[in-house]
């Protein structure tokens, strides 16, 4: 007998995004991170991003990185308690000890019809750090 309780659920890749393509950091903000109205707040938006784009700097530069600036970051809709945030985060240009991330936010909204919109948009760049937090080049292929 199937019990339809253990079902798995997945839902398509947001619009915009290859199918199959996983997030860099998958989130559910609780009531302390918003606003008396039940929005997140955008510096605890802003905080996970950065958190998710460090991920595949670090990867890329195969050490410690640090956050050097926000080029960008463009809040398209509010989020809300409870629902979950997806970050998805890749490298779009490498320098000699620098590397710029596009991080791209979504929420999964509404348990009953699930729906994914994207909620916001940055470019964080991040600098490679050695063994004594001093920056360091960045070896290897760059992306294209």
């Amino acid at each position: 007998m199937s019990d339809s309780r253990s079902a798995t659920f997945s839902m398509p890749a947001p619009d915009g995004l290859a199918s199959g393509r996983v997030p860099m950091l998958a989130v559910v903000p609780m009531p302390p991170d918003s606003n008396p109205n039940g929005h997140v707040f955008g510096g605890w938006l802003m905080a996970q991003a950065d958190m998710a784009g460090a991920l595949p700097a670090m990867r890329r530069a195969r050490a410690r990185v640090s956050t050097v600036a926000v080029n960008s970051m463009t809040f398209m809709a509010p989020v809300f308690v409870g629902e979950r945030v997806l970050f998805y985060a890749d490298v779009v240009r490498v320098g000699n000890t620098s590397i710029t991330v596009k991080i791209e936010v979504y929420t999964e909204r509404n348990q009953a019809e699930p729906a994914t919109v994207k909620v916001s948009e940055a470019q964080f760049v991040y600098v490679s750090l050695d063994e004594h937090g001093k920056p360091q080049p960045v070896d290897g292929p760059r992306p294209a």
